[in-house]
């Protein structure tokens, strides 16, 4: 089936009259009527009747009609959308963020970006660092951002964005939301949440035991958002990046000579082409002073 002879098909289904449908599409009638047989030896039976002065739908003709327009008008739906692609009216942009990378550092590129498109649209998808790496492979996400990507894939390319340190973070009603330095003796009758959806908590928790923390009672946590609604609630303390947005509830503050630091990067496929959307904000990442960001 071609779109041409759906379109002829709803020409003459709207004027009932293969010479004045001919004449609508551009197209001869002789070509019009053709086109229109073949439709009907591929469907099975006659779409008109060929009466005069006026054609008439047959059954068939008729059950197929809201059938044949809903195809036609989506093919001509995607040739927009493909067009407006091509032409930089529309833009996508797939980004792939493991869950301790706060989406607020990229608001300010994204409003940046979009002034640059008519229209944007943006899909952001979430999970460990290994699922962040298989989103791009397989293609679902341009973009990956994560501390670090437990995936020895040679066509991932890296470019570090920034390295920040980790805060303790409490609630403003505990006895260490006073202090500006915490020492490790501090921290040893602390109940510690465990963020153990960050790519860095082994890391972190093996510098806590060499300083005789004890890390194995902790509470572990699969969301931000439990973790800060837990802390508020002051039922334990936890080790957050620099960049993690708090609530005013809570008081972050320093661990002297935690060993705990990450580096930020931003992940591609070499090799693959990559959309205008993509590669813009990429060019704006890869720029930015993150100086002030990260501390």
């Amino acid at each position: 089936m071609e779109m041409h002879q759906v379109r002829y098909f709803l020409a003459v289904a709207q004027v009932l009259n293969f010479t004045r449908a001919a004449d609508e599409c551009n197209v001869t009638q002789p070509s019009l009527t053709r086109a229109i047989k073949q439709l009907e030896a591929e469907l099975g039976g006659d779409l008109f009747r060929r009466e005069r002065p006026a054609a008439q739908l047959t059954e068939l003709g008729q059950r197929m009609h809201p059938l044949l327009k809903q195809c036609y008008e989506a093919a001509a739906g995607a040739r927009s959308l493909a067009s407006s692609f091509k032409s930089g009216e529309i833009g996508a942009l797939r980004v792939a963020l493991t869950h301790s990378i706060d989406l607020a550092l990229l608001i300010p590129h994204l409003n940046q970006i979009r002034r640059q498109f008519n229209r944007l649209e943006f899909r952001f998808l979430r999970g460990s660092s290994r699922e962040v790496g298989e989103f791009l492979k397989k293609g679902e996400a341009e973009l990956g951002i994560a501390a670090e990507i437990d995936e020895a894939w040679e066509r991932l390319d890296v470019w570090p964005l920034f390295t920040e340190d980790f805060d303790l973070v409490v609630s403003k009603d505990h006895p260490l939301a006073e202090r500006s330095s915490i020492e490790f003796d501090d921290l040893r009758s602390e109940q510690l949440l465990s963020r153990n959806y960050c790519e860095h908590a082994r890391r972190i928790s093996a510098s806590l035991r060499e300083h005789g923390i004890d890390v194995g009672h902790s509470h572990e946590i699969s969301s931000e958002r439990d973790l800060i609604e837990l802390v508020e609630a002051d039922i334990g303390v936890a080790m957050v990046p620099h960049t993690s947005p708090v609530p005013a509830s809570l008081k972050r503050t320093a661990v002297a000579g935690l060993d705990a630091r990450r580096t930020v990067n931003l992940y591609g496929v070499a090799g693959r082409q990559r959309t205008a959307v993509a590669n813009a904000v990429m060019r704006m990442l890869r720029g930015a002073d993150w100086r002030e960001i990260a501390g």
